[in-house]
C-alpha cells in the first residue's frame, strides 16, 4: 500500500488515505506515459492548415512558350509552384491522421501519473473544503496552507461551479473532475491536490477499470 497525506483546511496533516500500487498499474509506465502525452497535445492541435496545389489554383495550362530556341529556361504552366500566384508544392490537404489511444491505455496512463505523484510525494488529499459561494481569496489561503501555491491540478469529486470560478484565475492551477483527469494535466503541474471525497471516487473507479472522460485523448 501506499500512503496519501490528508490535510485539514488548516494545512495541518491529519492523517493518510492508503491505495494498494496494483489498482494503479503497479508501477509507473514511462513509455505509455510518453504516448499519452503525446496523443493529448495532439488532440489540442485544429489541424486547420489547407493549401492550394497547383490543380487548384486558376491559370491556362498552356506553356508559356516553347521549349527551345528562346534563350530562356524551360517553363510549363503559370500555374507551376515556382511562379507568383502559382500553386503550392506538397500542398497541405488532409485528411490529417490524429494519434488515438485505446480507453484502457488512456486509463492506465492516468493511474501511471497518479502514482508518480503519489511516490515523490507531490500528491495529497484535503478534507472539510467546501465553498457555498466563489472565493479566490479562500482557495488561495489553503493553496498555499498545502503547499501547492506553486502550481496544482485540484480535483473535485464532481465539477463543482464555485470551486472552479474560485481556482480559474490563479496561476498555474488546474481544477478538474477526478473522472476528467488525464495523464498530461496530473503531470504537467507540481502538486495534486485531491479533496477526500474525490480520492475516494479515485479509488473505487481505479479499481473498476474506470477511465476519465471518454472523448479526452491522454
Amino acid at each position: 500500500m501506499v500512503a496519501v497525506p490528508v490535510y485539514n483546511t488548516s494545512g495541518e496533516r491529519t492523517g493518510q488515505m492508503e491505495i494498494d500500487p496494483d489498482v494503479l498499474g503497479g508501477r509507473v509506465r514511462p513509455a505509455l506515459l510518453k504516448q499519452a502525452i503525446v496523443a493529448y497535445l495532439d488532440h489540442q492541435r485544429h489541424y486547420s492548415a489547407r493549401t492550394r496545389s497547383r490543380g487548384m489554383v486558376v491559370g491556362s495550362t498552356r506553356k508559356l512558350y516553347r521549349q527551345k530556341g528562346t534563350g530562356r529556361a524551360r517553363a510549363g504552366t503559370v500555374r507551376t509552384g515556382i511562379r507568383r500566384g502559382g500553386g503550392v508544392t506538397f500542398a497541405k490537404q488532409g485528411p490529417f491522421p490524429r494519434k488515438v489511444l485505446p480507453r484502457k491505455m488512456r486509463s492506465l496512463a492516468r493511474n501511471s501519473a497518479v502514482l508518480a505523484k503519489i511516490q515523490s510525494q507531490d500528491a495529497l488529499v484535503v478534507d472539510g473544503f467546501e465553498l457555498d459561494e466563489p472565493k479566490t481569496r479562500v482557495m488561495v489561503k489553503l493553496l498555499t496552507e498545502v503547499g501547492a501555491a506553486t502550481g496544482c491540478v485540484f480535483a473535485t469529486r464532481e465539477p463543482d461551479a464555485n470551486v472552479y470560478l474560485s481556482g480559474r484565475n490563479i496561476p498555474k492551477t488546474e481544477i478538474r473532475a477526478v473522472n476528467q483527469l488525464t495523464a498530461y494535466e496530473v503531470l504537467r503541474r507540481k502538486k495534486l491536490v485531491f479533496t477526500k471525497p474525490a480520492f475516494e471516487a479515485f479509488c473505487r473507479m481505479a479499481q473498476a477499470g474506470g477511465s476519465g472522460s471518454s472523448d479526452r485523448q491522454g
